[in-house]
């Protein structure tokens, strides 16, 4: 299936386990408003406290229950619930240091976060491929950061694919998400619920100045490393455009395997000039 997904962020409340903590302790020593973040770090607002319930943008909340570490909450209505779909494999969205969360896939983090925050981590990949003023595709959303970068960098247009409908769902709740329908994103953001590897072959030769590929790993997802897709990058890739292809950096000793050589390799193959960059390759269409 595809379609376009409108992913508007909900204006109610994000907790962890240390931010309901906060407003218990602040509650019991006789505080009549806390001040903080309930958007993981997008804004500071203050807080009313009452005995039973805290006030937050104009609407009451009970205080709930302990809450377990390493999960973000959402307040689904009736109950805070934790950011996580199980449909087949467990998907949650999980705080950092950073304020913007990472995710998990079966306990897989998917985005590096223990020395840099994830939105600065994209920012850097991003600007390997030079994404002002330049159409991009971005081939794997994810949490949308690579695409979030591209606009603010200034790129023209960003087309991204994302196939898992419940990583698409988590964007819905991460407010570091950008939104295809927000002001902000001024009509440049296209985000489409397809598996890339799919629908590539009916993408216009040379629609795009730049590509981002961030695939699962390997293991994971083998299809997205293949020649025969690669080759479809090359493809879609105007002469002169640029890649980021993140790869990680497996070890080699205990992996038996090269990732990133064999990339660069394949990436030769199809048309690319191609050299280690950061946690990837970065590759130039000949």
């Amino acid at each position: 299936m595809i379609f376009a997904a409108a992913m508007p962020h909900p204006p109610g409340p994000l907790l962890t386990r240390t931010l309901a903590d906060a407003l218990r302790a602040a509650r019991d020593r006789g505080a009549g408003t806390w001040s903080g973040s309930l958007d993981l770090g997008r804004s500071i607002d203050e807080t009313r406290l009452d005995t039973a319930h805290w006030r937050w943008r104009d609407t009451d909340y009970p205080y709930p229950e302990p809450l377990k570490d390493r999960t973000i909450y959402h307040w689904n209505g009736d109950d805070f619930a934790p950011i996580s779909r199980y449909g087949g494999a467990l998907i949650k969205l999980v705080p950092t240091e950073w304020g913007a969360p990472t995710f998990e896939i079966d306990g897989i983090k998917m985005l590096p976060t223990a020395k840099i925050s994830p939105i600065d981590d994209a920012r850097r990949k991003v600007a390997l491929v030079q994404p002002q003023g330049k159409r991009v595709l971005d081939t794997c959303g994810g949490l949308g950061y690579f695409a979030a970068c591209c606009l603010d960098a200034g790129a023209a247009h960003v087309h991204s694919f994302e196939k898992n409908i419940d990583v698409l769902w988590l964007r819905t709740l991460n407010p570091w998400s950008p939104d295809p329908e927000a002001p902000v994103s001024g009509g440049r953001l296209q985000l489409v619920h397809a598996d890339v590897r799919e629908t590539i072959a009916g993408v216009p030769a040379g629609s795009f100045d730049a590509l981002l590929h961030d695939p699962p790993r390997f293991g994971i997802a083998g299809e997205l490393y293949a020649q025969s897709f690669y080759d479809q990058l090359a493809r879609v890739l105007r002469r002169g455009g640029r890649l980021f292809h993140y790869t990680g950096a497996p070890n080699a000793l205990t992996s038996g395997r090269d990732v990133p050589r064999e990339v660069a390799r394949r990436l030769e193959k199809s048309g690319f000039k191609a050299q280690p960059a950061l946690d990837g390759v970065l590759a130039i269409k000949h």
